[in-house]
Formats: C-alpha cells, structure tokens, sequence
C-alpha cells in the first residue's frame, strides 16, 4: 500500500496495488494543475484508494477531451492530489508526485503520453510510450 498527501500533511491518502496505467499529460489543463509541461499520473482503481485524513476540496470543469473532470485538493496549501473523471471511471487519476516515496516518480516511467501533439517542443517523447493524440 503507498499512501500520499498534501504539501502540509492535513489530507492523506493510501491506494493499493499497481496502477493500471502510468500516464504523462500534455493538456493545458495539466500543465496549469502542475505548474510545469506535464503531469505524471498513476491511474489506480477507485476500491484500492482510501482517504485517510482531512477534507479535500473540490473543483470541476470541462476537460479538454470534453468530458468533467474533477480535482481533489487540499484547501489549505492548495496540492492537487488526485483527480476523477468520465474518461477515467472507475479510476483515480494520482498526481504521482504527492506519493510519499522518494522512489515514486522514478517508478512511475510512462506507458501513455496523452495529447502528445501539444508537448512542448524541448520535452522530448518517453521512449516505448504510446503517444496518443488525446485520451486515449
């Protein structure tokens, strides 16, 4: 079981087994979430994940693949721990980067990069990643 959290600590979360998929996601939607050129994500299944402590705030919107997409944050620090969605039911969207372990980025090497046309150009492409033109 790995469990994550916030920047300061009041919500934490634990999901268990292996992602289904680790994804890279080049959308805009991603890149201001990240404050950077991508996000990396580990998508889980919603029955291995478990909110631990604290009370994530929420925030909706239309997603650039068209369906709603929901971020969970901590209200207090503002750390966009996981995400949800109709593109991903069933799962939970992990922003790998609020897992505890030190090794969980390095882990974390993409199967998928999603709306890989809209990298930015001095991002080079994962080697052996599916490069999808959106979702999926």
């Amino acid at each position: 079981m790995a469990q994550g959290g916030c920047t300061c600590g009041n919500v934490r979360y634990s999901v268990e087994g292996e992602p289904v998929v680790k994804a890279l996601c080049h959308c805009l939607d991603c890149r201001k979430i990240s404050g950077s050129t991508y996000s990396t994500n580990a998508l889980y299944p919603e029955g291995g994940f478990k909110l631990l402590s604290g009370s994530p705030k929420t925030h909706a919107k239309t997603a650039d693949g068209g369906n709603t997409i929901t971020s969970f944050f901590c209200g207090d620090c503002g750390s966009t721990m996981w995400r949800e969605g109709l593109s991903f039911k069933g799962l939970k969207v992990i922003k790998v980067g609020t897992l505890d372990d030190i090794n969980a980025l390095a882990n974390a090497k993409p199967d998928v990069e999603l709306f890989a046309p809209t990298r930015v150009e001095w991002v080079a492409a994962i080697a052996n990643a599916k490069q999808a033109q959106g979702m999926s």
